[in-house]
């Protein structure tokens, strides 16, 4: 009997991690494929031939840093699932589903938090206007996945006030938030320090008053020492100015483990990024834009790093045939 098919699809480098990390427990038994993120008609042909959604997980630097990933793992790819059929797909996002996802056996992965329930949001659900237009904030609300894979009993209730159909939601954790205490295990040559993690809100069109916020993170460090890591798909050459002018000589990266620089440092100041549960796993003095109280509710559960092997076993009941019963998977299950 031939074996049943996966296709594995990819986005940021956080994304693509996460959809490995699950077909690491399913290769040995399934034919397992990748494919970087892709789209549909329009939004796949402006991607492929121009720079205009460069700033997305159609391309840029997610893009290459996705493909850069493939290689160095030597996973078979089959861009955008085209050279065969599958009875499974696997991904991390639902803001743009594509057609050959749409009525098939689809698994949802959380990637991490969402974006604030902003005026556009209330648009978008309102008038059932394309969910990407609202950004990350309708993550999980197209209703075409078979399951919804999320990272904590907080975020399931989160997720169903939004709407998502409880019998959707398992709570099987997260891969790359889930064994934080690993961190602590590093290299990173610093200790100490107050680390800031910016962010591309610019970059993806969103309001970022960055003096303003550079200004509220020194008033935060209160004379401690300082260190910046940028998201990676920010404008280096202008935070780095930009930085320069505000708090002065200090060290910022680039690239580098942000979890690693988490576990070393006294504080971390963050301001939309998934980073700052890092931060709360670890017991670390974290500042967020976000409600500090609701982000401790909502906290991916940390299971010593078996979250990839838990999706996989959704992934089998759906293959197999069987029914997923969501309380099987929870901590005192």
């Amino acid at each position: 009997m031939a074996r049943k098919r996966i296709l594995f699809i990819g986005g940021s480098l956080n994304m693509t991690r996460m959809t490995h990390a699950v077909a690491r427990h399913l290769q040995d038994e399934f034919d397992c494929w990748f494919s970087p993120f892709y789209a549909d008609g329009l939004f796949n042909m402006v991607a492929d031939n121009t720079s205009i959604l460069d700033f997305t997980a159609l391309g840029g630097n997610f893009r290459r840093q996705t493909d850069a990933y493939f290689r160095l793992h030597n996973l078979p790819i089959d861009y955008r699932g085209e050279a065969r059929e599958y009875d499974l797909y696997v991904a991390t996002t639902d803001l743009l589903v594509p057609k050959n996802l749409r009525n098939k056996p689809f698994i949802l992965i959380q990637e991490g938090m969402t974006d604030p329930e902003g005026f556009m949001y209330h648009v978008v659900k309102r008038f059932r206007l394309p969910r990407y237009l609202a950004s990350t904030s309708t993550n999980g609300l197209s209703n075409q996945y078979r399951y919804f894979c999320v990272a904590s009993e907080g975020y399931r209730d989160f997720f169903i006030k939004k709407g998502v159909t409880p019998e959707k939601l398992i709570v099987t954790g997260i891969p790359n938030f889930d064994n934080c205490s690993s961190f602590l295990n590093n290299d990173f040559p610093l200790h100490g320090y107050v680390l800031v993690a910016t962010s591309d809100a610019r970059e993806t069109y969103k309001f970022d008053n960055r003096k303003k916020f550079l200004r509220h993170a020194m008033d935060i460090a209160d004379g401690r020492p300082m260190i910046f890591k940028l998201h990676p798909n920010e404008k280096f050459d202008r935070a780095i100015r930009e930085i320069r002018q505000v708090v002065g000589d200090v060290a910022i990266y680039t690239d580098g483990n942000i979890d690693h620089m988490i576990a070393n440092c006294e504080a971390l100041i963050c301001q939309y990024s998934t980073v700052v549960y890092t931060g709360i796993a670890l017991g670390k003095e974290v500042h967020s834009y976000f409600d500090i109280d609701m982000l401790r509710q909502l906290a991916p559960m940390q299971n010593g790093g078996t979250s990839g092997n838990n999706i996989a076993r959704v992934c089998r009941h759906i293959l197999m045939g069987e029914p997923v019963n969501w309380e099987e998977f929870l901590p005192h299950a």
